[in-house]
């Protein structure tokens, strides 16, 4: 695992993936978006309320949880 890129979520608190409705962009927990300013490791509550999808501009709402 890679320090910088990956960190471990604390224990029974596994990193979840969020994908959007409308383009199928996912945001992944455990990767975050560097590029946008937010740093790997950031949940998605932890993400502004008017955050949106780089992709396609939909809002948080129209994201759903991958996974179980």
């Amino acid at each position: 695992m890679n320090s910088i890129t990956e960190q471990e979520p604390p224990l029974g608190m596994e990193y979840q993936a969020w994908m959007c409705v409308v383009c199928g962009f996912v945001y992944d927990e455990s990767e975050g978006l560097p590029e946008e300013g937010i740093p790997p490791g950031t949940r998605w509550e932890e993400l502004p309320v008017d955050w949106s999808c780089g992709e396609c501009g939909a809002g948080k709402d129209n994201f759903i949880r991958l996974g179980s």
